[in-house]
């Protein structure tokens, strides 16, 4: 079972339903529900595919865990 703590970053795949094409993107997580196996949380990152208001920087999110590939803790990002 994944361990998501507030703090962490994940990174989920997002999708564009009409064009088929899809991104990786880090989510900050908030929290998240173990029994659901979904993470909530707020997008890192600014989108490359146009997505219009639907999805920008900073968005609120509910991710599946389905969708996550990596989770990292904040101070991973500062490792020299």
């Amino acid at each position: 079972m994944a361990n998501y703590e507030p703090g962490d970053y994940v990174k989920a795949e997002f999708k564009d339903d009409e064009t088929g094409e899809s991104e990786w993107m880090w989510v900050c997580v908030e929290s998240c529900d173990d029994a659901n196996q979904v993470v909530f949380g707020q997008l890192d990152s600014v989108p490359v595919l146009d997505y219009g208001e639907k999805l920008k920087l900073g968005s609120q999110l509910a991710v599946s865990y389905g969708n996550i590939r990596e989770h990292k803790k904040a101070w991973e990002f500062t490792k020299h």
